[in-house]
């Protein structure tokens, strides 16, 4: 028996196995044994727990970024599934010498990696979607695909966070991604003209505005699911096998407030402990903490603020030494 320790990264700053690493450190020095599994919900860090997860080999690709200058994006493959991380190449962050321009960015980068799993074989293309620098309505992606052939039989599978619908994408990520309010109208009847062009209308479809609405592109013109990355990232896991060995479960992200028991992580967690072993006591490491956690904070055991990597382990301590003691 031991902790299972399943936090999210703390965007920007940490890891979420560097917050495991930490956490786990401390629940060792009070004289526990602790199991660290990285988690994510289809945003940072969801390409490293599912690498992990599915014991991917490592594939580099130059592909574009969102402003067509080439940059070096990694895609995971284990025999015929392919695992792509979307901000890898049409990512907010990714690197580039010039105006990161929210109306010219596109996901034609990301498109190049899905291309590049099929040309390896891959049936089954997991595309992990946060963190997008784009509002095409995953038009660049679809542009590459075809460029290369298709899919050719292949599928893909969409990981998100997001319920937001593809006519929604702009007016909701727009403002994040650099758009002013004359550009997100822009951007938004963008994705209205093209709502109506593709293949198979998005805008009813829940979740189909993730990323700038590439989740959209692909359900029109690939069919692909759309689903929980919470969810599926705990399946790929093994979250439910650990959790019955558990003596108690840590969660962490950068900030705990409201916004994480809508669908993020941490409240999809506390939904399968209460479920399968709602005996186990949730404790929650995190950066900070919101004024709008209201009475969610009573789902957790304790909930305790740790920034820096010597807090994590401190906090490690405490939740070890706050479990009953086996008799010697």
């Amino acid at each position: 028996m031991s902790v299972l320790i399943v936090p999210d990264s703390f965007k920007g700053t940490f890891s979420a196995s560097e917050v495991a690493g930490h956490i786990a450190a401390g629940v060792r020095r009070a004289g526990g044994t602790a199991l660290e599994i990285p988690v994510a919900d289809g945003g940072e860090g969801t390409f490293d727990a599912l690498c992990a997860g599915l014991d991917t080999m490592p594939v580099q690709v130059r592909v574009r970024n969102p402003w067509g200058e080439p940059v070096t994006a990694t895609l995971g493959l284990a025999g015929s599934t392919a695992v792509v991380e979307l901000a890898q190449a049409s990512g907010l962050h990714v690197p580039h010498g010039g105006n990161r321009d929210p109306f010219t960015a596109d996901t034609y980068g990301t498109g190049q990696l899905v291309a590049e799993a099929v040309a390896r074989g891959a049936r089954r293309i997991l595309v992990a979607a946060g963190g997008s620098a784009t509002t095409d309505g995953g038009t660049g992606a679809v542009r590459a695909i075809e460029d290369s052939g298709g899919l050719r039989g292949a599928e893909i599978t969409v990981l998100s966070d997001v319920t937001t619908g593809f006519l929604d994408a702009a007016r909701i990520f727009g403002p994040q991604k650099g758009a002013g309010p004359a550009i997100v109208e822009l951007l938004a009847e963008r994705l209205r003209q093209q709502a109506s062009s593709f293949p198979r209308d998005p805008s009813g479809t829940p979740g189909t505005g993730a990323a700038g609405g590439f989740a959209g592109g692909m359900w029109a013109h690939y069919g692909a699911e759309l689903v929980s990355g919470a969810e599926f990232v705990l399946d790929a896991v093994d979250f439910d096998t650990h959790l019955a060995r558990a003596t108690a479960v840590v969660v962490g992200e950068g900030r705990l407030d409201g916004q994480s028991m809508g669908g993020k992580i941490i409240s999809v967690i506390l939904k399968r402990v209460a479920a399968l072993a709602p005996h186990l006591p949730v404790f929650a490491v995190v950066g900070s903490l919101g004024e709008d956690l209201g009475a969610a904070r009573d789902l957790f055991a304790d909930v305790l603020v740790a920034s820096a990597p010597e807090d994590m382990a401190r906090a490690g301590f405490q939740v070890q030494a706050a479990l009953p003691q086996p008799p010697i």
